[in-house]
């Protein structure tokens, strides 16, 4: 299975865009959104092309191909417009490999996080990374939207059980 993961896209139609093409030319089995998808929050700037209704125009038709995170941006109503389940996070199994797909805010950084060895899948910082705690990899997709720190935009893919972040300019930043 080949999935294309995103996360923060905080409402940016251009992005969300972006996203949706990379999907629908990659030929990718699932679309992950890793959290933040309609709404910027009161911490992040707007986003140029801020347009929640033409992100929901945008992913509403891939319904059945999304896998959905719940970010600390979403609010109830959006679960209303979507027509794709918002989950809290979500457990993967790849090819005997655990994968744990969260938004981030609520991370501890430590085994508490989850009581089984996977590696986690999240966003909410804005800045991609590549981390080990207590024996699990912690992995920061960045963000498709609102990068921070001077990164770049950035998204993933996971295949099989090879993941790598990209910029939007398709540069490999990091791969496992």
């Amino acid at each position: 299975m080949r999935y294309l993961i995103a996360s923060d896209i905080h409402g940016s139609y251009l992005d969300c865009l972006f996203i949706v093409n990379k999907f629908n030319e990659g030929k990718f089995d699932k679309l992950i959104l890793l959290g933040d998808i309609l709404y910027h929050g009161p911490r992040n700037d707007l986003p140029n092309d801020y347009n929640p209704k033409g992100v929901i125009s945008l992913l509403n038709p891939l319904a059945d191909n999304i896998i959905a995170i719940k970010g600390n941006c979403e609010a109830y109503v959006d679960q209303m417009v979507l027509k794709f389940k918002i989950l809290e996070n979500r457990f993967l199994d790849i090819n005997n490999k655990t994968y744990f797909l969260c938004h981030g805010h609520k991370l501890q950084f430590n085994q508490s996080d989850i009581n089984i060895k996977a590696t986690i899948i999240y966003g909410h910082y804005h800045i991609p990374s590549i981390k080990e705690y207590n024996g699990n990899k912690y992995i920061n997709v960045g963000s498709i939207a609102l990068p921070k720190e001077n990164n770049p935009k950035t998204y993933a893919i996971l295949d099989d059980d090879k993941l790598e972040i990209l910029t939007k300019e398709d540069k490999i930043i990091f791969k496992i």
